[in-house]
């Protein structure tokens, strides 16, 4: 649908600059949008790297499991028919944490690999279980401490202090996960009644 949306204004776009004339523009637009998108890439991969590089150090190094099991106990808590010990248990503690860090890049294959660990244990295979929507809530509303993506992008606008997003992201973040977990539950517990 998004897809359809962004496609129907590029055309509603190039069809105006059609019958006001100004092919040119298309033109100028085309090949700056361009030469913005490489910039951006140029410039926020070397801190996307090394973002990904502490975390896959961490992951190698032990330091990611000892922190998904200092949150263990929160995820038993919202993920109660997830078996103990549960592989799929690890990949979304994973995945939370790399979303704490601004690192969506990093989290996704752990995202993946978790709903794919918890499809292995859902009766219903065409319906998501309570634990599938329940992380996708909290991926898609994820506590981010570090928004390095923002910060990146901030400092490539060159703004004098890039990070003064971090306390506002932490609140804006923690607030909706808040929201999203209760807006869960209370739509759980409905469910579950009828």
């Amino acid at each position: 649908m998004v897809n359809k949306i962004w496609g129907f204004f590029i055309i509603s776009g190039i069809i105006t600059c059609l019958f006001n004339n100004n092919i040119e523009l298309i033109n100028n637009e085309i090949l700056n949008s361009t030469k913005d998108s490489l910039d951006m890439i140029i410039k926020i991969f070397p801190v996307m790297a090394l973002w990904l590089g502490l975390m896959n150090i961490a992951k190698h190094s032990g330091l990611l499991d000892k922190l998904s099991k200092k949150i263990s106990p929160i995820l038993r808590f919202l993920f109660p028919e997830i078996p103990k010990n549960h592989e799929s248990l690890n990949y979304i503690s994973s995945n939370i944490i790399a979303n704490m860090f601004g690192l969506g890049n990093a989290a996704t294959p752990f995202g993946l690999k978790a709903m794919k660990s918890l499809q292995e244990l859902n009766k219903k295979k065409d319906t998501a279980t309570r634990s599938m929507i329940t992380f996708l809530v909290i991926n898609t509303s994820g506590v981010t401490i570090i928004p390095t993506t923002i910060i990146s992008l901030r400092m490539m606008y060159g703004s004098t202090n890039p990070t003064s997003i971090v306390l506002p992201c932490i609140l804006a973040t923690s607030l909706a996960t808040i929201s999203g977990i209760i807006i869960d539950r209370i739509l759980a517990r409905r469910c579950n009644y009828k």
